[in-house]
């Protein structure tokens, strides 16, 4: 994106949510609204180059606090990552026009900031009137809880529930600030937040608090008839898309306009094998041998690493950026090694663990996920022999890597004997790459894999 259209928008693409670096909000007049200068709208910002809704996770600040330029608003999750976004000005946040677990369009006005408390009531007039916060009420949101009944009644000896004490991220006891698969854990665990105490950034509560917390507690016995779902799932119930498996649908749906081909190779992987139990107490991984292997290869092959966005033109790209697809909480992302080719293979250990830990956190900047310029997708570490890999729309192929089994296999002389050997699959843009393109690309790979000396350079 170049920095004159950023210049035309509300906007700037925000870094991963981590509190050091955190988004920024940009506040604008709009002839919508008819407002004052000093009401301003704070809108829905553009997180990636591919989202066109956001969901707040949660509001960081409540109604009619005063707040600081650079002072963190509201956490959104994106198609990706879960970002912090802060204030360009400062003011009072005067209205929320849309809620927590509430959904909105890019763009669209989210609250309104006010620039002094007696322009709050004008600013929460503004938002009543609005159109935009009616139709906020549209996207999908939790049912309501079921009304406590006033004839219940505590029974005499039973003990006071113990006051939790307020934590940096419940803002003063009024709004306890926590990550969605928390949120999400709790409620599967029955755990009340309000008594977590958050270890994350700014006393955010994370996952391993809650988990922390339900192991200290007496397990409640469960009913003898009582039959409970696995992982919380109910059965029978339809389940609304999150943010990111809409991202991911939309991208599937997407791929199936690309005319693709796919191409299957054995490969030999006993020195390979060899090489990781020798450098594997030095912290380097099976995926980044296998991601520097395609990347040595992809050099001699460049139409491979090549894209086709238009359908009348294709780049071929400078970099060599080895996304591999990664399993996360409700959803599937890419983590990107950027010139996988020019790194060494330490280092690109270091930096897949990194962005795994960062993945699976939801704290990946944009940079990290959407700069891939080939694919590789790997399910042999659950037993898979082999499989096909759906392409994503925009790059040349992706490779779907199966596990490594001994196989009975024969020599050239006829000999009989044992050798490891794991099955490739990759899957091409056709308008691109084509069949000898891809045989010779494969051969590459396996001579590389097969004489692996030059991936620990």
């Amino acid at each position: 994106m170049s920095m004159a259209h950023l210049l035309n928008t509300s906007f700037i693409p925000t870094l991963a949510r981590n509190p050091t670096t955190p988004a920024l909000i940009s506040c604008r007049r709009s002839s919508r609204f008819q407002v004052q200068a000093k009401i301003r709208e704070i809108f829905m910002p553009a997180l990636s180059s591919t989202m066109t809704e956001g969901k707040i996770v949660s509001w960081v600040k409540s109604e009619g606090d005063k707040l600081s330029k650079g002072e963190s608003v509201v956490v959104v999750e994106s198609d990706k990552a879960d970002m912090d976004v802060e204030t360009f000005y400062d003011g009072y946040l005067a209205s929320i026009m849309v809620e927590e677990g509430g959904v909105a369009p890019v763009g669209s006005a989210i609250a309104l900031l006010a620039e002094t408390q007696e322009e709050i009531a004008e600013a929460k007039a503004k938002a009543t009137s609005s159109p935009s916060s009616s139709s906020s009420s549209s996207s999908p949101s939790l049912p309501a809880p079921a009304p406590v009944s006033q004839e219940t009644k505590i029974p005499e000896n039973a003990a006071p529930a113990p006051k939790a004490a307020a934590h940096p991220a419940s803002e003063g006891g009024k709004r306890i600030v926590a990550s969605p698969y928390a949120k999400k854990l709790a409620k599967d665990l029955k755990v009340e937040l309000a008594r977590v105490v958050g270890t994350g950034p700014m006393g955010r509560i994370v996952a391993k608090d809650v988990e922390a917390f339900a192991a200290a507690q007496a397990p409640a016995p469960a009913p003898a008839a009582a039959s409970v779902p696995a992982a919380g799932i109910e059965l029978g119930t339809v389940v609304p898309f999150t943010t990111m498996q809409g991202a991911v649908s939309r991208n599937m749906i997407e791929s199936l306009s690309v005319p693709t081909f796919r191409v299957g190779y054995t490969i030999t992987t006993n020195a390979l094998d060899a090489l990781y139990k020798k450098i594997k107490s030095k912290g380097v991984t099976m995926t980044a041998l296998l991601a520097k292997a395609t990347a040595l290869a992809l050099v001699q092959h460049p139409v491979v690493n090549s894209g086709c966005r238009d359908g009348n033109s294709f780049v071929y790209n400078s970099s060599i950026n080895i996304a591999v697809a990664v399993a996360i909480d409700g959803g599937l992302i890419t983590p990107v090694l950027q010139d996988a080719d020019k790194v060494d293979i330490y280092t690109l250990s270091r930096k897949w663990k990194e962005l795994v830990d960062k993945a699976r956190a939801k704290q990946l900047q944009p940079h990290e996920y959407n700069t891939g310029t080939f694919t590789l997708s790997n399910l042999g570490m659950f037993g898979v022999d082999r499989f096909d890999a759906i392409l994503p729309p925009g790059t040349g192929a992706i490779m779907a890597v199966g596990g490594s089994q001994p196989t009975v296999v024969a020599s050239k002389d006829g000999r009989i004997g044992m050798k490891n050997q794991m099955q490739v699959n990759v899957t091409a843009d056709h308008r691109v790459i084509y069949g000898a393109d891809l045989a010779s690309f494969l051969q590459t790979l396996a001579k590389i894999i097969e004489d692996p000396k030059d991936l620990t350079f």
